[in-house]
């Protein structure tokens, strides 16, 4: 209620409250407001300072009274505050303002914001009715769960998810790390329907885009490469020396190698069951393996697929590929069986350059095909290059 003096987006106008909690709560967040100090922000203690003008002000008053008008005051004064280090004429001051609607069929405090340091307590006696009762102000930035209860907060999360753009629930185990009801975190959806931004102008990478100019293009895979730096299916390759042996400064996007074909056999599916101790029934066990009707029999694991994809691919003496660090997207779409033929194609798919460090990292695409060309496994590779040759 009072940061930023209640201006913010993301202040708590309605507090919905179990209907015998609703004096122990009134009580509790009144004593803390009663330790909060208004006025001047620059003077020690000054919890509160004024809102953004005297029209706001004035604006936050006739709010106010029409809440007033179905609800009583229980903390505050609209019409007066003390101040520290400040004139109460002059400044915008209100003091915070908590009132308390007994009937919360009511409309007013659903359609009413007040854009201050003001808060209404809302009382309920069901999940289905704070449910109901959150969906009236027809959409919201953030909303905040306290419970201890898993399934009521299970229930009201699925209930009220439709009318937020994020939700923060606190029980004991994070409450006193809380980032608190209204901070924007750069990780999290952070917009609520009809209200602001789509519904996630501040959702992670989707808030930096916003602040960006993005525009769609449309090309060949040739010419997209081109303009993105990055590999596209469809564009060129290039075959030749075997990227592996080439520095960063060397090696140009589309720089490609194909190996294969190896073929996948029984002894290499049973000895990498035994080897791994992965003996997962459709690896081991023809009859089950044949009556899955994704298999219909028995058919290689998919990491053997990748293993043998990277030793077809490896160019193994020391040279400027200094680690594998990673895969990223990997999916397996065409179950191996033995009798297959691997072949991989590797291709440079982005070159990322780190300023502080004499090596970059390379995006490979990699697409593992069977003797008929479809797809066994594709995935992206991650290595880090050295610069320059070693």
């Amino acid at each position: 209620m009072t940061v930023k003096a209640g201006q913010k987006c993301t202040a708590i106008r309605r507090a919905f409250v179990p209907a015998e909690l609703m004096d122990n709560v009134a009580s509790a967040v009144s004593a803390r407001l009663a330790k909060v100090t208004v006025g001047n922000p620059a003077s020690e203690g000054v919890r509160m300072g004024a809102l953004a003008s005297l029209e706001q002000r004035e604006e936050v008053r006739r709010s106010l009274k029409a809440l007033m008008d179905v609800g009583t005051v229980v903390y505050g004064d609209p019409g007066q505050v003390d101040v520290v280090d400040a004139d109460a004429e002059r400044g915008a001051f209100i003091s915070p303002v908590l009132l308390r609607v007994d009937d919360p069929e009511r409309a007013e405090p659903h359609q009413v914001e007040a854009f201050g340091p003001v808060s209404t307590l809302i009382p309920y006696t069901s999940t289905e009715q704070v449910i109901e009762l959150a969906a009236r102000g027809e959409g919201s930035l953030v909303g905040s769960v306290v419970t201890s209860d898993k399934a009521f907060a299970r229930s009201v999360v699925l209930g009220v998810a439709p009318w937020h753009g994020r939700l923060l629930v606190l029980d004991a185990d994070n409450a006193k790390e809380s980032t608190g009801h209204g901070s924007p975190l750069p990780a999290l959806v952070h917009g609520g329907p009809g209200r602001a931004g789509g519904g996630e102008e501040m959702g992670g990478l989707n808030g930096v885009k916003h602040h960006m100019q993005r525009t769609a293009v449309q090309a060949s895979p040739a010419v997209l490469t081109e303009v993105t730096r990055q590999w596209v299916p469809g564009a060129p390759r290039t075959e030749g020396t075997h990227p592996f042996r080439k520095s960063l400064a060397e090696l140009r996007i589309g720089d490609t190698v194909v190996a294969g074909p190896r073929r996948v056999t029984e002894e290499d599916v049973a000895h990498f069951a035994e080897f791994t101790g992965d003996t997962f029934y459709a690896h081991t066990d023809e009859a089950a393996a044949a009556a899955n009707p994704l298999f219909g029999g028995i058919v290689a694991h998919g990491y053997l697929v990748v293993s043998f994809a990277a030793g077809l691919f490896v160019s193994p003496e020391p040279g400027p590929v200094l680690a594998n660090y990673g895969l990223e997207n990997l999916r397996f779409l065409t179950p191996v069986k033995p009798g297959d033929e691997l072949t991989v194609t590797l291709t440079a798919k982005q070159i990322t350059p780190r300023e502080n460090a004499d090596y970059g990292e390379v995006r490979w695409d990699t697409d593992v095909t069977n003797a008929d060309g479809e797809s066994a496994a594709k995935y992206d590779v991650l290595t880090l290059v050295s610069k320059e040759q070693q």
